[in-house]
């Protein structure tokens, strides 16, 4: 078990806003952290107002202009990321605890998130010595020249990073990063209800030789501090992560200075259970594809079909699954599912459930709020819904399943592709020809076949329709975090 530890007793005093290497605030106002398993009150953070936004982007402006982070040679930036990653280890426990406690996760996820923030740091810090332009042959003439011509990338500028709640450190990692490597400085807002892992992430850079300035952390809402960043002249690109909608906004009030922006935005994604699969490992598969982090993953496998010669045998080994999970807070032992991040996100998932009941849809399991503290919404799965349903076309972002049968493959790959999103997907077959006409036609950016889907550093991630635009991880981040700047010499 995770103890807390002095330091982490620290970081739950009041904080604020990390702006050029240290603490400091202009505003007043603060906001409330709370802990979604006890509904108590753990720390407030600042509520950031525009001086403190316009003082944090100056900040990585003047860092960026002033070459401060670029005029360190590539080895010498993927040093101080290594270094980064390591700090991260010596402090994992820490940050675990302080992600528990800010987003109610299972310590034993905490601590996976924690893992895989420190491998994705030491992967891409590889990336520093890499970067990367072409020589070209081009077919320019003129009488007795010569033409030589290449592409180079040079650092798109000042980046916002807005982080989501659901994976609160990783995100950062995954923007923060990939940013550094490329030679760009960084404001990230992370949401409000999760803030604490980033600011003590923010320390963590400087402590690894990353000078003040570069990396700098605002506090706040959406609303003000996340629109007052979005639209500063001064910010160069927009790395966002969260739903949709919000998405949208972003990328609309983007276009106003012509911000480079990227999203990674919301998912529906199909599980495709063909009727060749090998059910002795299915049923725990799809479980974790959907139950995982409270179903607070944009990737989660929220709609099941099952052909239907195999439809009532599978979905009962997940029924069977998701009643025997415990309900309960990350800190306390044998726990398989924790609390939603809030009481806002609870009732907007058991509001999807209520409506989907009043729709004709069955409860198979789960489908009620637990009596008691914390944001618990317990495991459901649905079945008896039809397409047009919202619970099935929307993103519920909750540990809600719903599970339809189908006849046929031209069907099911119809279904799956019914949807305003394509994230990602997962086939379940034992047919290798069945599944590779089956991929092409399936409109997702990641597609797992007989595993739910995951992420690697390598891997680009992100999402076909509205799941976004752009990929992150790889040298896809290049594209994201760098300008192409194209090059012709005549001599």
């Amino acid at each position: 078990m995770v103890k807390l530890s002095r330091t982490t007793r620290k970081i739950f005093c009041d904080r604020k806003m990390f702006i050029n290497g240290d603490y400091q605030e202009k505003g007043t106002r603060r906001i409330p952290v709370i802990n979604p398993a006890t509904e108590e009150q753990i720390n407030t953070v600042p509520d950031a107002c525009l001086e403190d936004v316009n003082s944090a982007v100056e900040c990585a402006y003047e860092a960026f202009c002033n070459k401060i982070w670029r005029s360190y040679t590539p080895t010498k930036r993927e040093e101080c990321i290594l270094q980064l990653a390591t700090l991260m280890e010596e402090n994992k426990e820490e940050l675990a605890m302080l992600i528990v406690c800010e987003n109610g996760k299972l310590v034993k996820d905490a601590l996976r998130e924690v893992a895989n923030s420190i491998r994705f740091t030491r992967y891409m810090a590889g990336w520093a010595t890499k970067v990367y332009g072409d020589t070209l042959d081009v077919s320019l003439t003129a009488p007795q020249q010569e033409f030589f011509a290449y592409t180079k990338r040079e650092p798109v500028g000042v980046v916002a990073a807005i982080i989501p709640w659901n994976m609160p450190l990783a995100m950062a990692i995954w923007k923060i990063v990939p940013a550094l490597v490329c030679g760009c400085t960084v404001v990230v807002k992370p949401s409000e209800e999760t803030p604490l892992s980033a600011l003590r992430l923010a320390e963590l850079i400087v402590e690894a030789g990353i000078p003040g300035g570069v990396v700098n952390v605002v506090t706040g809402y959406g609303d003000t501090c996340g629109k007052f960043l979005v639209e500063h002249s001064l910010i160069n690109k927009i790395a966002f992560t969260g739903s949709t909608t919000t998405g949208k906004i972003i990328g609309q009030r983007a276009m106003e200075n012509m911000t480079r922006v990227s999203l990674e935005l919301g998912g529906k994604s199909p599980v495709i259970i063909l009727d060749d699969a090998d059910l002795s490992m299915v049923d725990a598969f799809i479980a974790k594809g959907i139950f995982y982090n409270q179903g607070q993953i944009c990737a989660a496998g929220s709609r099941l079909y099952v052909a239907r010669s195999i439809f009532e045998e599978t979905v009962q080994r997940v029924v069977k699954i998701a009643e025997k999970m415990k309900l309960g807070s990350g800190l306390e032992q044998n726990v398989d599912l924790g609390p939603l991040v809030s009481k806002k996100q609870q009732q907007k998932v058991f509001q999807y459930i209520e409506e989907a009941i009043a729709c004709g849809a069955t409860v198979l399991s789960g489908g009620k709020i637990p009596q008691g503290k914390g944001f618990f919404v317990e495991p459901t799965i649905l079945t008896n819904v039809n397409h047009g349903m919202s619970v099935v076309q929307e993103e519920v972002f909750g540990p809600v399943l719903v599970a339809m049968p189908f006849d046929d493959i031209e069907e099911v790959i119809a279904k799956a592709n019914d949807s305003t999103y394509g994230l990602s997907a997962s086939i379940y077959s034992q047919n290798i020809s069945t599944i590779h006409r089956m991929i092409p036609q399936i409109k997702a950016g990641t597609i797992f076949v007989n595993s739910p889907v995951r992420t690697d550093p390598n891997l680009p991630f992100g999402g076909f329709k509205q799941s976004g635009l752009g990929r992150e991880h790889g040298s896809s981040m290049f594209d994201l975090y760098t300008e192409l700047k194209s090059v012709v010499i005549t001599y």
